[in-house]
């Protein structure tokens, strides 16, 4: 088997397809999600907490001082951008939970799913014949 067909066989087998949609579809939402969080949550509870723009949100641990998070880090001052932190972490949280409800879904279809009892295999001549030599004898 040459090298061309073994990966063309790889390539196709269900699974690296199936994990390729996944790929692209992941990377997707992860930017739908990234939105709602930077342009939709963050500024609504940032409001809610006293008009706090998460993202502008940092700690210099260098000498000077800077009016703006981008000044800072223009001038490669060392940071803590805790601010950015809180952001990535709920967008972890929204995307945690949004697979949460997804597989919670899978796998409640796949339970409705009754099994079918498997058909009892059928009986063997020879015990089909013993039993009604049985039944004559009793007779």
């Amino acid at each position: 088997m040459s090298f061309l067909s073994e990966f063309k066989e790889f390539a196709l087998k269900g699974n690296v397809v199936d994990l390729a949609v996944g790929v692209i579809i992941g990377g997707a939402f992860g930017k739908i999600v990234d939105s709602l969080v930077k342009d939709v949550v963050m500024p609504i509870l940032g409001r809610l907490i006293g008009g706090v723009d998460f993202k502008h949100l940092y700690i210099n641990l260098g000498d000077k001082t800077f009016e703006t998070l981008e000044a800072a880090e223009k001038a490669g001052a060392p940071l803590v951008k805790y601010g950015a932190f809180i952001n990535a972490t709920v967008d972890f949280l929204i995307i945690a939970l949004a697979i949460f409800v997804a597989m919670k879904a899978v796998n409640k279809l796949k339970r409705e799913q009754p099994v079918a009892p498997a058909e009892a295999p059928p009986t063997p001549e020879d015990i089909v014949l013993l039993r009604e030599i049985r039944d004559a004898l009793k007779k």
